[in-house]
């Protein structure tokens, strides 16, 4: 009972999660848009940070190696005019520059590769943000047009304006005509009463018509000429 009552619940917040999110879309989209450029930005500051460092370990390297360029030549001076106890101490602090300036070369390689993949990754990102911003910028549009769609749908559902139209014109069309429903209905009476009885039988050719015809005129007409 305890593990159903907990799933039931467990599904009542997703639905109401993803009603939230469904509501807040655009909102949710601006606001991980934002965190993505504050990433971006933060990434950029690292960047920017080892770039600075390697140009300062470049600068270093450069010169250490104008310092032993310059020890080495004075050592060999000493060397040349018998001061081996200068030239051993110009040799000691080469050696001394040279193992730092190995320490700084390989400083400097670490920082080339390090700069490298997170200059690749600050462009990867870049694009992808602007494929975000894009991307936000269709969904706003879809969003309004929803929802201008959902408001229309709604309005036309609620109006009953469409249905009693309708539901008029029907009924005009399909009233009875007045004059040939007074057609019939003498018609209807004339049957009761049997009054075209004598019309009937004249047309029938049994004795003379009650009523004067155009054929009747006619043949007067020729008659009398």
């Amino acid at each position: 009972m305890f593990e159903t009552f907990r799933t039931l619940v467990a599904g009542a917040n997703a639905r109401a999660e993803e009603q939230v999110r469904d509501r807040y879309c655009i909102e949710l989209i601006d606001q991980k848009i934002r965190e993505a450029d504050a990433s971006l930005k933060s990434a950029k500051y690292g960047l920017a940070s080892l770039i600075q460092r390697e140009r300062a370990e470049t600068r270093q390297v450069a010169t250490l190696d104008a310092r032993v360029a310059n020890l080495m030549s004075r050592a060999k001076a000493a060397l040349e005019a018998g001061r081996e106890d200068l030239a051993a101490e110009a040799a000691q602090a080469v050696a001394d520059m040279e193992n730092e300036l190995e320490v700084r070369r390989g400083t400097v390689a670490r920082l080339e590769t390090r700069i490298l993949q997170l200059r690749q990754s600050v462009e990867a990102a870049n694009r992808r943000l602007i494929d975000l911003k894009q991307g936000a910028v269709a969904a706003r549009a879809a969003k309004r047009e929803a929802d201008i769609q959902k408001r229309l749908g709604a309005h036309v559902a609620r109006d009953t304006a469409f249905d009693e139209a309708e539901a008029l014109i029907q009924r005009v069309l399909n009233r009875d005509d007045p004059f040939e429903q007074s057609q019939i209905l003498r018609e209807i009476d004339s049957g009761l009463n049997r009054g075209d009885m004598a019309d009937r039988m004249a047309e029938a050719g049994f004795g003379p018509a009650s009523k004067s015809t155009a054929a009747d005129v006619l043949s007067r007409l020729k008659t009398q000429n």
